[in-house]
């Protein structure tokens, strides 16, 4: 692995047996910031402000990239060849979920050698389907193709080896850490599959964070479908790939959280600053008046606010002290951070449940955008997240009842509710 370090503090982490120290460097020229940022993603702030504008705007472009290699696989999910799969925790994985974790890894490889990646995939699984009838190469050689035709700066043909070794870059064996603090990506390549099988306008986000001692410094989340009327609660028509549909927000610590259109098409980004938009949280401070989320494999029942309160899906409905509004539900965790940050929703409430790992690919670029947002993130007794306590994967996370997700406002109450009824 190359000592390279280009932006970053120095890290530390284990490869193996072998322990490497990367040597900080002096930060980025003008020049490599003008590139990233005309490779697809010019950011709403100057690199004066932000130590790792760089690896942001590397991080934007790749994601958006990554959304329209989505858009593209899902165009053609129906139309013939094995692009479905189911994974040995039986949750449904296709194509796009290895194809988006290759093209991120390959690319952040190739800008910044020296940051590991922790990811969601890898490719022992790819290559151990169907191995009578041949399936998996071919699922491989749609993979290669589809991540070949969406990668930047590539000088020379992807093999399907380029691809393999990108996916297993982020993979559970690919680095070890130790016990000091250390500098990595985090990346859910699709958060809320089972929404992008449905074939209709279900949200699934492709999230991207930086760690640099343990706290999340970058955060990148791109959302195809979604709309300014996404959090209605009424079913929307398919807006899939539309023009001026979809979501890139992006977040890095001390300057905010904005969000602008995703470009209708690959090679043709906006770069004008005045297309961002500042997210905020809501001002909500009442409880019973907050629109809240939940996951959707779990009830309001499993949520010790059920003991208080009823809930309703109907922004009609009229509420008092004793009911609250559940919001349009939305496949994967990380949808209900964008509605948070965005001030379409006031609380997210996730509960650990027992037997299930809650994996830091699913809250850690969440957690970035919601607290430059405004709004605050802990677990159900109140202390923050931390995503250190899984010492050598740094891939689980333990927090003690569940997920706390709220505009800060309503925080402290929430905890203070929660006490009083989780047991």
């Amino acid at each position: 692995m190359p000592l390279l370090h280009l932006s970053l503090p120095p890290h530390r982490l284990l490869v193996g047996r072998r322990r490497l120290f990367a040597p900080p460097t002096p930060p980025p020229s003008r020049i490599s910031i003008r590139a990233a940022a005309e490779d697809g993603c010019d950011l709403p702030f100057l690199p004066e402000r932000a130590p790792h504008h760089r690896e942001l705007a590397a991080a934007a472009a790749s994601v958006e990239r990554a959304c329209r290699l989505c858009v593209d696989v899902k165009r053609s999910l129906l139309s013939g060849g094995r692009k479905i799969l189911e994974k040995n925790d039986q949750s449904p994985v296709t194509i796009a979920d290895f194809g988006v974790q290759a093209l991120i890894s390959f690319e952040l490889q190739q800008l910044f050698p020296s940051i590991p990646l922790v990811a969601e995939e890898d490719s022992a699984f790819l290559k151990s389907s169907n191995p009578d009838d041949n399936s998996g190469n071919l699922l491989i050689e749609s993979i290669s193709s589809a991540v070949a035709d969406k990668v930047k700066n590539r000088g020379s043909t992807l093999t399907h080896d380029d691809v393999l070794r990108a996916i297993d870059r982020g993979g559970k064996d690919a680095v070890s850490f130790d016990s000091n603090p250390a500098t990595y990506w985090v990346l859910d390549p699709i958060d809320g599959t089972k929404g992008f099988l449905k074939g209709d306008d279900a949200l699934y986000v492709v999230g991207l964070a930086l760690v640099v001692n343990g706290k999340v410094a970058v955060g990148v989340m791109g959302c195809p479908n979604w709309t300014n009327d996404t959090t209605e609660n009424k079913k929307e028509e398919n807006l899939d790939a539309c023009p001026g549909n979809g979501i890139l927000m992006v977040s890095h610590v001390g300057c905010g959280t904005w969000s602008r259109h995703l470009s209708p098409e690959i090679g043709q980004f906006t770069t004008a600053q005045d297309v961002w938009k500042r997210c905020f949280v809501d001002a909500c401070s009442v409880v019973h008046m907050a629109r809240f989320c939940i996951p959707d494999s779990q009830t309001w029942n499993m949520i010790p606010l059920s003991l208080l309160f009823d809930s309703t899906t109907d922004e009609s409905d009229t509420r008092d002290g004793n009911k609250i509004l559940l919001r349009y539900a939305c496949c994967g965790s990380l949808c209900k951070y964008i509605m948070v940050a965005s001030g379409r929703a006031s609380v997210f409430f996730s509960r650990a449940r027992v037997n299930t790992q809650i994996k830091a690919w699913d809250h850690a670029v969440g957690m970035i955008c919601v607290q430059e947002a405004g709004g605050q993130i802990s677990d159900w007794s109140g202390e923050p997240l931390d995503l250190a306590a899984d010492l050598t994967g740094r891939r689980i996370l333990y927090p003690s009842g569940g997920v706390l997700v709220t505009n800060g406002a309503l925080h402290d109450k929430l905890v203070e509710l929660i006490s009083a009824n989780y047991k």
